[in-house]
């Protein structure tokens, strides 16, 4: 499971002085990319190729509060792929203490700039490889 840290910045916070929810799918979409990399998938590069990965649904779940100052853990894990589709869990911790706060998942689907469905092992299987091998290793 890759871990993203992120520190909880005041713009992000509401009036309440807690994290606001909309940005819980950001933090998401950081981790995501920044694991993507990770694994040797650039996602600017296959947008260059091309290709495009829209977001099909997200999910999250709130268990406790992230205040402006709080580290925190965003885990990404590769729950299923298949060559079309993607789909990836995510884990924001508290740094210090490891309490969960959110949960969460994505779904995306890879599509040429038509929006034409792409099966990556047909069209480009390095990408499928590198996919692969991260789901793998889970």
């Amino acid at each position: 499971m890759y871990k993203y840290e992120h520190q909880a910045q005041y713009y992000e916070t509401d009036q309440m002085g807690i994290i606001h929810h909309s940005n819980y799918i950001r933090w998401f979409e950081s981790a995501r990319i920044q694991y993507m990399q990770e694994i040797g998938v650039d996602y600017r590069d296959m947008e260059k190729e091309g290709i495009i990965s829209p977001v099909l649904e997200v999910n999250c779940v709130y268990r406790s509060m992230v205040h402006f100052g709080d580290r925190v853990e965003i885990r990404v894990k590769i729950e299923k792929y298949n060559g079309i589709r993607l789909e990836l869990s995510y884990e924001i911790r508290d740094r210090s203490t490891q309490e969960v706060r959110t949960v969460g998942s994505s779904s995306h689907c890879f599509l040429d700039r038509a929006g034409r469905p792409l099966a990556l092992q047909k069209a480009y299987p390095a990408y499928d490889a590198a996919f692969r091998a991260a789901a793998e290793q889970e």
